[in-house]
């Protein structure tokens, strides 16, 4: 029974404890919360604007050598010279459009670093503790995505 008794009294003292500490921590609930729309700050990005164009005319020039090589293998008429052509551009195309998502993704990686740095920097101006994108808030939050998207521009 004595050791029944040990345990009981071990089991709701750590049980005491825990909710103590449970409560201590909650009472530290940062006060200052922000919310921003990233989608709308990214999409009134010029750098976005920019890569997307960017985007664009590379796509325009990859269409542009897919229609160069289409009439160069039709016009071949010898079967090996025309497979060969048809390796050789396919293998220039792989080559293009690697390049292509590469050098998007690179930039489209410092562009979202860019944009996070300026996010955190609002926030650090306005004093939040927290910033939260706003579609995962359903009520509260200071809206800073105007004052974000001004920094952004």
């Amino acid at each position: 029974m004595n050791n029944k008794m040990k345990f009981f009294v071990v089991g709701l003292s750590t049980f005491v404890i825990g909710v103590a500490f449970s409560n201590f921590a909650m009472s530290d609930v940062p006060s200052k919360i922000a919310v921003v729309d990233v989608p709308q700050v990214v999409n009134s990005s010029s750098q976005v604007q920019a890569l997307k164009k960017e985007q664009q005319a590379k796509t325009k020039e990859i269409v542009a050598f897919v229609e160069k090589a289409r009439k160069d293998v039709a016009a071949t008429t010898d079967v090996k010279k025309k497979q060969s052509l048809e390796e050789k551009y396919n293998k220039e195309l792989s080559a293009k459009k690697t390049a292509m998502d590469k050098n998007y993704t690179e930039k489209l990686t410092a562009i979202d670093a860019a944009i996070s740095k300026q996010i955190e920097a609002q926030a650090k101006a306005g004093g939040y503790d927290i910033v939260l994108a706003k579609g995962v808030v359903l009520y509260g939050g200071t809206d800073i995505t105007d004052v974000v998207k001004k920094a952004v521009k």
